[in-house]
């Protein structure tokens, strides 16, 4: 499976900005995608999850409420639309995906994740 992320870019406070995901390769083989970001000298944390097959969504905390992410099967590609961004939300951020069905928790660790896209950059300025 091959993950193409694009989307990101410069935006102030309180802006939007849409990210996508599109998938290639085995992607019936996906169980479930993510978003994952990284700012410099942090590590990589989890943004927001989907079941490639429910549509079930999970969100950090610290989006919940601002972000929304979906997927488009038959494009086979993931979505995270950012509204509301604050300054905090700068950061690369990464599109991932993994074949395997996992309790809960694991999906919030990306040591987890099957495939990875190259990242895309997001800034938001105050």
């Amino acid at each position: 499976v091959q993950l193409q992320a694009s989307g990101g870019g410069l935006v102030q406070a309180g802006g939007s900005l849409s990210l996508s995901c599109a998938a290639s390769g085995r992607a019936a083989d996906i169980y479930t995608m993510g978003w994952f970001r990284q700012a410099p000298g942090r590590e990589r944390e989890f943004v927001s999850r989907i079941s490639w097959s429910t549509g079930f969504t999970y969100y950090a905390n610290s989006v919940k409420g601002r972000f929304t992410i979906s997927r488009d099967n038959s494009k086979n590609t993931m979505y995270l639309q950012m509204n509301s961004l604050k300054p905090e939300d700068t950061a690369v951020y990464y599109c991932a995906a993994v074949r395997s069905r996992y309790p809960d928790s694991r999906y919030g660790l990306a040591q987890n994740y099957d495939y990875w896209g190259q990242g895309t950059q997001v800034t938001v300025s105050s």
